[in-house]
């Protein structure tokens, strides 16, 4: 039984607070509520400390106090997971925040980054080179909590799941050691935080391969939703033959009011966001079956890398509601198509939405024993976002996710991508590792036999 931080003694708290460089905060400090809270809104944890780390000798100290005092503990990167496993009750926080570096390497285009960062730190910088790193599709995401649960986004058809591109870790394990991961050293290690979460250490660290990626075509196309099965049935034609280049996410949506045209606003819509990063006087040649489908908007053109990254942060700041589930998928059937119809013209408010993330391409080369990643042969990550600004639509939000994934699951490949579950269970989380959870419970048994990392979708150990 885990201990509350009020138990411990006001002389062990101050001890501990001298061993670091960054500080504690305590229910008791002006900035608790503050620090207390997560990107997403609808959780409201109420730790017993947050220790405010530097660097990985401060995360050393941390994980050191936490197991002493047989103290739950929760990491904090970015703060975005959905299911709000960065925070806990009346335990300990270790907050990385305060541990960022972007250091850009032009002799092999390889990128180490903090523990902390968050993704717009680093496209800043690697785009000054001309480069990037294969990550999300919001910047604000912490680049911990997405690289370890494997990373879909913009450049998943062409460069693979960050996971993939992810070369060498330096991480604190439960009994305080501090190690470095790559394919020659800890190599167990090494493939278990490629997709299996948080569950074997506190990542201070990562050093990714970056792409020559600079301007790109990028930006929406939107059908009236009474034809999302036709485009749905499009486009999954479509994508999958599709040069590796042109990637692009469908979903079912509303358009809130700005910046889109006003005779937009409020309405639901399928759409499809594209990413190319091809030859540009291939475009329109690649581009023109999309165009012959009759969009009845299509704001799609030259751009920077970052600028598609953050196209849609101002409609998703820090503290909405949020509520999430998800699948994958290995095809979009009649029976699939119809289910995304009926929901998507039943979506509750103006930020719900559904997004179906293709996964083909270079992800799907990787071997599904290579990394956790079992679902290497799904081609879609789903996903259903309840999202709302008032906490009184909280479970209108809630039910319409729920509802939309208990019609589409029994179409589903069983699993689902872990940065888009809640905390659903201990049978979910074995069916989105599949064959490999075994292997992660062998690794998790070896480094962390007593769970001392286990608020987060856990692996537990045998």
């Amino acid at each position: 039984m885990k201990n509350s931080v009020k138990e411990i003694t006001p002389n062990i708290l101050k001890a501990f607070a001298s061993q670091l460089k960054g500080k504690l905060i305590l229910p008791t400090d002006l900035d608790y509520n503050e620090t207390r809270k997560v990107y997403n809104g609808m959780i409201d944890k109420h730790p017993g400390v947050f220790a405010m780390c530097q660097d990985a000798d401060d995360v050393i100290a941390a994980v050191n106090f936490g197991r002493d005092n047989n103290v739950l503990v929760a990491i904090r990167g970015g703060g975005h997971n959905g299911a709000g496993l960065g925070v806990c009750n009346d335990g300990l926080v270790i907050d990385l925040s305060g541990i960022k570096f972007v250091n850009v390497d032009t002799s092999n285009n390889t990128v180490k980054v903090g523990g902390g960062n968050i993704w717009n730190e680093v496209d800043e910088v690697t785009h000054s080179h001309g480069l990037a790193v294969p990550s999300g599709m919001i910047s604000t995401t912490g680049v911990g909590g997405l690289t370890l649960g494997g990373g879909i986004g913009y450049l998943t058809r062409k460069y693979g799941l960050t996971i993939d591109n992810l070369l060498e870790a330096e991480m604190v394990l439960a009994d305080g050691t501090f190690v470095t991961v790559n394919a020659t050293k800890n190599t167990d290690l090494f493939w278990a935080i490629r997709g299996g979460g948080g569950n074997f250490g506190v990542i201070t660290s990562f050093t990714f391969q970056a792409h020559p990626v600079n301007m790109l075509m990028g930006g929406p196309t939107l059908w009236p939703i009474e034809r999302v099965e036709e485009i749905m049935a499009w486009y999954d034609s479509f994508i999958q033959e599709a040069p590796e280049d042109l990637n692009g996410f469908i979903s079912t949506m509303v358009i809130p009011e700005s910046p889109f045209p006003a005779e937009l606003h409020n309405k639901k819509f399928c759409g499809i966001v594209w990413c190319y990063t091809g030859d540009p006087d291939r475009f329109d040649s690649i581009f023109k079956p999309v165009l012959d489908r009759n969009p009845i908007f299509a704001h799609v053109g030259e751009m920077p890398y970052p600028a598609l990254q953050t196209m849609f942060d101002g409609f998703f700041p820090a503290g909405l509601q949020w509520y999430w589930r998800a699948d994958f998928f290995n095809e979009l059937d009649a029976n699939i198509r119809a289910q995304h119809l009926k929901f998507g013209t039943a979506i509750p408010t103006v930020l719900s939405q559904m997004h179906l993330y293709p996964i083909t391409g270079a992800a799907s080369r990787v071997g599904a024993e290579d990394t956790p990643w079992a679902y290497r042969d799904a081609k879609y990550a789903g996903v259903y976002l309840g999202v709302d600004i008032d906490p009184k639509n909280a479970s209108k939000i809630t039910d319409w996710c729920k509802s939309y994934y208990e019609a589409l699951h029994p179409y589903s490949a069983g699993g689902a991508y872990s940065n888009f579950m809640m905390d659903e269970g201990q049978d979910r989380i074995k069916a989105s590792y599949r064959h490999n959870y075994d292997r992660l419970v062998a690794i998790k048994s070896k480094y962390d036999p007593e769970n001392f990392f286990r608020v987060n979708q856990n692996i537990r150990p045998s």
